[in-house]
């Protein structure tokens, strides 16, 4: 992407910051993750996609959120709790019977990104798991409570555990400078995340 499409489309997400991400990516022929990284500074970090199981594990302790996968061809969403997992064969693997289960190849994970931000008129946060193409595994969303708040509970887990995965020193370098700089430092940045080992 050159600097001025780098330009006009955070320009863009300043202006629609709620926009769905996978439909402003498939728009503009670009990937999710460089819809992420468009995205005003505070309302994003992103960390090493190695940190795949240990972000996971802890979401397993937040209770009730709603996972959400996004294809081309339909929009999968799950409300309960994520279960704990472990490694094995190749796969991050979901351990239960009922409910969510299943296989997920944590070594294609790239990036994670923490993501709050206006949606349809209500505050959201999100993890978005990127795979090593830049586009998205799946999102986990923060829960919200009878009222349609986001649950503070599960809210301070979240920027705790982005804390502890992208703290906003590295995060947010990219949003100094031109915008020249800052394609040149997002491009770099981008590489070393999908670059990144998984910790196994």
């Amino acid at each position: 992407m050159s600097s001025t499409e780098l330009a006009d489309l955070r320009a863009y997400m300043a202006d629609n910051p709620g926009a769905v991400i996978e439909d402003v990516a498939r728009e503009r022929k670009v990937s999710p993750l460089a819809v992420i990284e468009a995205l005003p500074g505070e309302m994003v970090r992103i960390g090493a996609g190695g940190e795949f199981a240990a972000a996971m594990q802890d979401i397993a302790g937040w209770g009730e959120v709603t996972l959400i996968v996004h294809t081309d061809d339909a929009i999968f969403e799950f409300t309960g709790a994520i279960p704990g997992g472990e490694i094995g064969r190749g796969y991050f693997n979901l351990m239960q019977p009922k409910g969510l289960h299943g296989h997920l190849r944590h070594e294609r994970c790239g990036a994670i990104a923490f993501v709050e931000r206006p949606f349809m008129g209500k505050s959201s946060a999100f993890i978005a798991f990127i795979n090593v193409d830049g586009g998205i595994m799946f999102k986990v969303f923060v829960g919200r409570d009878d009222t349609r708040a986001l649950r503070g509970d599960q809210l301070q887990r979240f920027r705790a555990l982005a804390e502890r995965i992208a703290p906003r020193a590295f995060s947010s370098e990219v949003d100094t400078g031109s915008h020249e700089e800052n394609a040149s430092r997002q491009e770099s940045r981008a590489s070393v995340l999908i670059q990144s080992e998984p910790k196994l």
